[in-house]
């Protein structure tokens, strides 16, 4: 059945959104609209017949189409094609990753490479430097007396020494102080041939291996067995004490490696006896320390801090892995692997540092005070001048 409904002059909000798409011949309900001669929708006010779905009297009533569907479920949406869209910004190659910047230091031993140095070269081999930005140059000395020289005159970046050496460079005005420590105890001892006593010193020859080893060591030696600096000669050695001993060119040697010397002289068959600096009256000192040069500690501090961060590293890894540990030294470096070091390894791992950053103030501040009582330096120097800790600005 058919009926005629009266279109309203002003179109529904259906028609207006119907004519706004251009939908051809779709009527307002959904149904084929009658074409015109112009091929377009039929001129509002004109009548539309519509089927009547309701009964056959009453008129089909049309809902909003805005309200129609407001409280029916919902159903899945109308797939409508879309145009490819263009990309806003040409795709190329990927702009390459920028390494990230490489610090480069210079670092001299104190002599030739030793367990004591064990940090410094495992660190190395496993990267520990190359992780935190540190390129790190580990230089040999050709002379032991060369690396806080250097390093005073701004050749190089940091030194291995000593505490007491440290000492009396910073009395004589130099710029170095110290910015970590990689043994914690005395290494250097007093190595006396066997048939010779402490007690008959006098007329000796006790031949020294450093500077520190002659002017606080030897001094301090005398001042503890009462004699004068003309009882004894003491010949420099530059550290070739072994071929020394063994020549019998002298009675002893004072600044010797306590755990390295009296063994090796052992597998040449020659008995001798140990003293420690501390049975002389020496007070305990920094064995192995890492100085800087206080005129660019500004600039360097981080980089410092980051190549003791690794030497931390390193310590802890070689505690737990002791034997990995030497084998990886004797790869690194062929020449430290000798029986006297292989054999001296595990007494050398126990003196390593495990906090090489952690400063003992008081520490330096009564070697300082030992020092001034001997007359040895010529005033009192503070701690905050010998040595940092570098984590702390």
């Amino acid at each position: 059945m058919l009926s005629f409904i009266r279109r309203p002059a002003r179109p529904s909000a259906w028609a207006s959104l119907v004519m706004a798409l251009g939908l051809p011949g779709l009527s307002p309900v959904g149904h084929a609209a009658p074409e015109t001669p112009e091929g377009g929708y039929p001129p509002l006010g004109t009548d539309v017949m519509v089927p009547d779905l309701g009964s056959e009297t009453a008129p089909a009533v049309i809902e909003d189409p805005l309200t129609a569907f407001q409280d029916r479920p919902s159903g899945p949406s109308v797939d409508t094609p879309t145009r490819p869209t263009a990309p806003a910004v040409a795709v190329g190659p990927a702009e390459p990753i920028a390494p990230p910047p490489v610090t480069h230091l210079s670092l001299m031993l104190d002599w030739y490479p030793s367990p004591r140095h064990a940090a410094l070269f495992v660190a190395r081999e496993l990267d520990l430097f190359k992780e935190r930005g540190l390129e790190v140059e580990i230089q040999t000395p050709a002379d032991p007396d060369v690396p806080t020289k250097l390093l005073a005159t701004s050749r190089i970046d940091l030194a291995l020494t000593r505490q007491p050496l440290l000492h009396l460079m910073v009395d004589q005005d130099q710029p170095l102080v110290r910015v970590a420590t990689l043994v914690g105890l005395p290494l250097a001892s007093l190595v006396l041939d066997d048939a010779i006593g402490l007690e008959a010193l006098e007329g000796t020859r006790i031949g020294h291996v450093d500077l520190d080893a002659e002017n606080v060591l030897l001094a301090s030696l005398l001042t503890h067995q009462e004699l004068t600096r003309e009882a004894l000669d003491s010949p420099d050695l530059h550290f070739r004490l072994e071929q020394a001993m063994r020549e019998g060119r002298v009675d002893g040697v004072i600044g010797a490696v306590r755990y390295l010397l009296p063994r090796a002289l052992a597998d040449d068959g020659l008995s001798t006896h140990t003293y420690t600096t501390e049975s002389m009256g020496v007070p305990r000192y920094d064995g192995l320390i890492l100085v800087a040069n206080r005129d660019h500690l500004a600039q360097q501090r981080e980089a410092i801090v980051a190549l003791v961060e690794a030497l931390e590293e390193a310590t802890a890894w070689i505690v737990e892995h002791p034997d990995a540990g030497w084998a990886l030294l004797a790869r690194a470096e062929p020449a430290m692997d000798t029986p006297t070091n292989r054999a001296a390894w595990p007494e050398a791992m126990r003196r390593l540092s495990l906090t090489p950053a952690a400063l003992h103030e008081k520490r330096y501040a009564d070697f300082e005070h030992f020092l001034k009582q001997q007359h040895l330096v010529s005033e009192t120097t503070p701690v905050e001048r010998l040595a940092i800790d570098p984590n702390r600005q």
